[in-house]
């Protein structure tokens, strides 16, 4: 391992002591109204007896909210005499973003999910990727990392699999996600960008998963569930829990891929966009997509959309609001060299409502012949 780069981010906690502890990552930020302060990213760390250290990450987005909710309801209620190894929390490890319900930091406007490794002298965002990269990383054993679908995005709440070149690192990886039992697990290499923190985790040979939960820059009731119930799935998986303080899935968990770039429907034009399907629906390429409307100028009639692969909806743009290039539309294909589900199984398992006031479909939830319980 590289010698860890100097860094003047300090932590208020003892990675080392057993027991329950909550503190602070202390990020110097030097700004106009105070020269010598610090961004104070709260920290938590339960360690007993042996076994694996797992990091556990929220908040990387500001506007995503049930993996910190879920965090920190484990920070508070988790008994150490329970865990077998190490639990190191970052519930709101964005915290400027999060207190601005921002995907991206008002201090220095980075998306802290493209800043990784880090700089440790350089702004905020930075140093916060930077300490992670080089203090935590080396520290753990796995890398759990909860989104949701922020402001932009409705999402199927769903586990995703940080895609790795070896083969036993891919199994580890996918068994996690399986274990978490969301409805889909979905393959993500987020367009090949290497700055992630999956993707970094996953350089330092952790075993690595995250989290897309509903988004829409709300709380979603039945995704926070899942999230509960997932990351103690997840954390008894990985032998830092009991096997009693888990509810595993009952029926194997659907795996697909986003197949860049014919995954994603992009916006060609400025204006107002028209969805035509929902989530978990099934979809063709070639298949019309949605359209854009031009409420400024009733004359001009809508532009058309189209998708580019088949497979489920995944996720849809929550603000009807666009412009070119915007993400409007993700679809998901089954990962290549798996069954294609039957259409009765793609909508009893996977069409899945994300806005508000909609109930979740999950695999649990299904009842003999594949009913599903409504």
């Amino acid at each position: 391992m590289p010698p860890q780069r100097a860094s003047t981010v300090r932590a208020t906690v003892d990675f080392d002591k057993p027991g329950k502890q909550t503190g602070f990552i202390q990020v110097p930020h030097s700004s106009h109204d105070d020269a010598w302060g610090v961004v104070p990213v709260p920290v938590a760390v339960i360690a007993n007896g042996r076994g694996p250290t797992v990091l556990l990450e929220g908040g990387n987005h500001g506007d995503e909210y049930e993996g910190p909710i879920a965090l920190g309801e484990l920070i508070r209620d988790l008994d150490p005499a329970a865990v077998s190894g190490r639990l190191i929390f970052i519930p709101a490890i964005n915290l400027p973003a999060v207190m601005a319900a921002r995907r991206t930091s008002p201090l220095d406007d980075l998306n802290l999910n493209r800043s990784f490794p880090g700089d440790p002298l350089g702004s905020p965002t930075q140093q916060i990727a930077a300490y992670v990269n080089d203090v935590l990383f080396p520290l753990a054993d796995a890398f759990l990392d909860l989104h949701s679908g922020g402001s932009s995005l409705a999402m199927i709440p769903s586990a995703i699999v940080e895609p790795a070149a070896d083969p036993d690192r891919m199994r580890r990886n996918t068994a996690a996600a399986q274990a978490f039992g969301a409805p889909v697990a979905v393959v993500i290499d987020n367009r090949g960008d290497p700055r992630t923190a999956t993707a970094s985790a996953a350089r330092a040979g952790l075993t690595v998963m995250g989290t897309e939960m509903a988004g829409a820059g709300t709380v979603s009731i039945e995704a926070l569930k899942l999230c509960r119930r997932g990351v103690r799935n997840v954390l008894a998986h990985l032998g830092v829990l009991p096997p009693e303080m888990a509810d595993p899935p009952k029926a194997p968990t659907p795996i697909y891929e986003l197949a860049s770039p014919s995954a994603y429907v992009l916006a060609t034009d400025e204006g107002v966009f028209e969805p035509h399907h929902e989530n978990g629906d099934e979809v063709r390429a070639g298949e019309p997509a949605g359209r854009i409307h031009f409420l400024g100028d009733p004359s001009r009639p809508p532009v058309e959309l189209a998708y580019q692969a088949d497979g489920i909806l995944y996720g849809r743009r929550h603000p009807g609001r666009v412009w070119p290039g915007a993400c409007c539309l993700v679809v998901a294909r089954p990962l290549e060299g798996r069954r294609r589900p039957e259409r009765r199984d793609v909508r009893n398992r996977v069409r899945l409502r994300s806005q508000p006031g909609h109930r979740l479909l999950h695999p649990l939830d299904e009842g003999p012949a594949g009913a599903v319980a409504q």
